[in-house]
């Protein structure tokens, strides 16, 4: 995953939970909004209540290293920003990859 697809500005994110169009289940909340562009970008937010810093950039890496090996089965043209649930330090990798699979396909984010 390149860098143009990370949603780095704090405006960019504004806008995404701004749309109001979210999705969740037990682990993961996706904010989804569609952009101009012809391909998606990701966002991922863990709040300072889970963990210390070596658990959520644990969570983060988790979430990227998932982003980045399902990224080309993710519809183009949309930002999406997932928020991590305070239950997530504890589960698996393939749990959190299963999570993050769910959530695209109750979205209809997920190319079939």
């Amino acid at each position: 995953m390149e860098k143009k697809y990370i949603i780095k500005s704090y405006l960019e994110y504004q806008r995404v939970y701004s749309n109001k169009n979210s999705y969740g289940n037990k682990n993961l909340v996706l904010y989804k909004k569609k952009n101009n562009l012809g391909y998606s970008r990701i966002g991922i937010t863990i709040t300072k209540k889970i963990g210390n810093a070596v658990t959520r950039n644990k969570i983060r890496r988790r979430l990227k290293e998932i982003c980045r090996n399902s990224f080309n089965s993710i519809e183009p043209g949309y930002d999406l920003v997932f928020v991590v649930k305070s239950n997530v330090p504890s589960i698996s990798f393939k749990k959190l990859e299963s999570a993050f699979m769910h959530i695209l396909k109750i979205s209809d984010t997920l190319i079939r």
